[in-house]
């Protein structure tokens, strides 16, 4: 770099610590307007602590920020904001009660006197939901959307400012393969704009397909800074993030008892909006369910989990129809348990101990007279599930809050295995995880169904469904539109599912 340069953006020297912790440690990042660039790393490399910086949430120890060449100190996001940077979390900010509309205009709301101009409000945001896309009306209530259609929201919402330093962290997280092209579109017109683009991703195909340059950051260091992408291929990035290359291996062949499903669809239709769905699943398959956002995915399993009424059509557990009015139905008389795609806010309790989260669905069966929960035998079934799927945390006792998305999403399923569920609902398994702890969630799952469990997988990750279901059914407009036998071959398999959504 030569230093006549001016960058959009520039952190130098950034150090900050917690307690018992050197979150980063001498850490540089350097942006430049009209450039796309990848910051990877593994779950607590740094990442986020370095975003936290940038936009005002944490105060560096040490280091400085640069903006066109000043130097700038921020207090708060607002103050980031104003200067320039635009940033869209991993988690969620919306406010769910608000409107779509309220949402993306938030802190800049057109006014009439006193009063909410609420026909620019709708106006402004129909400009922004048109730039990615998304046929949603402006009025719509956030907390009526998907997962998947919150966060184009929140894309959107950051494209309004029009600032010309742009930060992502993860903004394909929940959403499918045809959602993220439409959205690096929109990321290629920005750069050719002059836009300064950050891009935060664990999937390293969209590193390669959007970004011109990388940095890395490996336990709270730079692994490297600034480089190139063409100059480096996968492998010496894997090798950057992780120490060592990785290797993916081929999943071993498992046995499926096809004698009878354990569970049976026929028909299926729900307040949520599916209508129709007919399917098996089997005692040791992995069945995905793969379609675009709005196809109705997550709303299916809402509906056989007993959150959303059923109206129509039968569900059939071992042979036997099942009235399904309730999640406790779901769970406590059929056996059926959900790992929710958004584990912050559904799939667990993060103020509360890892051991309380494991065993809150089985308290009813390990509780005492009076409702007394008998801990001694809380925590030995509680240990049995953190000891089989390998949970890192100091202690039962821990936090959830405190622990790696990897472990949190963990804790999430130990909770189902321990209360003994035959059918799992897996929806979005690794979203926000990094490449080492994806494969073994991967590993894991292949392993829970090689021991005879059902699994029905969500996933908007098209690599991860072809590795791991052993047949994908495709869903659009809350209909199964197409089954194909999963032979593992992405070439093949990704064309045969594209073909299927047109």
């Amino acid at each position: 770099m030569e230093n006549s340069e001016v960058l959009a953006l520039e952190a130098v020297g950034m150090y900050k610590a917690f307690p018992g912790v050197q979150a980063l440690d001498n850490v540089d990042l350097r942006l430049r307007h009209g450039e796309i660039q990848a910051l990877i790393g593994e779950n607590g490399a740094g990442k986020s602590t370095l975003i936290k910086i940038i936009t005002g949430l944490y105060k560096q120890d040490q280091g400085i920020l640069r903006l066109d060449g000043r130097e700038v100190e921020f207090s708060n996001t607002h103050e980031a904001m104003k200067a320039g940077i635009s940033f869209v979390p991993q988690e969620r900010n919306l406010i769910p009660a608000f409107t779509v509309g309220e949402n993306i205009v938030m802190g800049r709301t057109p006014t009439k006197g006193v009063f909410v101009d609420y026909a620019a409000v709708n106006r402004e945001a129909q400009r922004w939901l048109d730039v990615m896309g998304l046929d949603i009306a402006p009025t719509t209530v956030v907390k009526n959307l998907s997962a998947a259609q919150m966060q184009l929201v929140e894309i959107a919402k950051a494209l309004s400012m029009e600032n010309k330093v742009l930060l992502l962290d993860e903004p394909t997280a929940s959403i499918t393969p045809h959602e993220a092209e439409f959205l690096f579109e929109v990321l290629r017109g920005l750069k050719k704009r002059g836009v300064a683009i950050l891009f935060v991703s664990h999937k390293l195909e969209e590193v390669y397909e959007l970004c011109d340059r990388v940095t890395v950051l490996r336990d709270g260091r730079n692994a490297c800074t600034d480089e190139p992408l063409a100059t480096m291929d996968r492998d010496r990035l894997v090798s950057l993030m992780i120490g060592r290359t990785q290797k993916v291996t081929e999943l071993p062949a498992k046995p499926i008892e096809r004698d009878e499903p354990i569970l049976e669809v026929r028909g299926l239709r729900a307040k949520s909006g599916t209508n129709g769905v007919d399917f098996k699943l089997y005692r040791g398959e992995i069945l995905g369910l793969y379609g675009l956002v709005g196809a109705g995915r997550s709303e299916l399993a809402r509906a056989l989990v007993g959150a959303s009424k059923i109206i129509g059509g039968e569900v059939i557990i071992q042979g036997k129809p099942a009235k399904i009015h309730s999640v406790s139905d779901a769970l406590n008389r059929h056996g059926i348990g959900y790992v929710s795609e958004d584990r912050k806010v559904e799939g667990l309790i993060l103020p509360h101990s890892v051991a309380a989260n494991i065993s809150i669905t089985i308290w009813r069966r390990i509780g005492g007279p009076f409702g007394w929960i008998w801990s001694r035998k809380e925590k030995g079934l509680v240990k049995e599930y953190v000891d089989k799927l390998d949970i890192k945390t100091p202690s039962l006792m821990q936090l959830v809050k405190n622990l790696s998305g990897g472990n949190q999403q963990k804790v999430s399923l130990a909770k189902w295995l321990a209360a003994q569920a035959r059918i799992l609902i897996i929806d979005e398994p690794t979203v926000g995880i990094d490449i080492k702890t994806k494969y073994a969630l991967h590993d894991l799952i292949w392993n829970l169904a090689k021991q005879g469990q059902a699994i029905l997988l969500i996933s908007s990750d098209m690599p991860e469904m072809i590795r791991l279901a052993d047949r994908i059914l495709v869903m659009k407009n809350h209909q199964i539109v197409g089954e194909i036998q999963n032979n593992h071959n992405y070439e093949q398999i990704s064309a045969a599912i594209m073909q299927k959504l047109m």
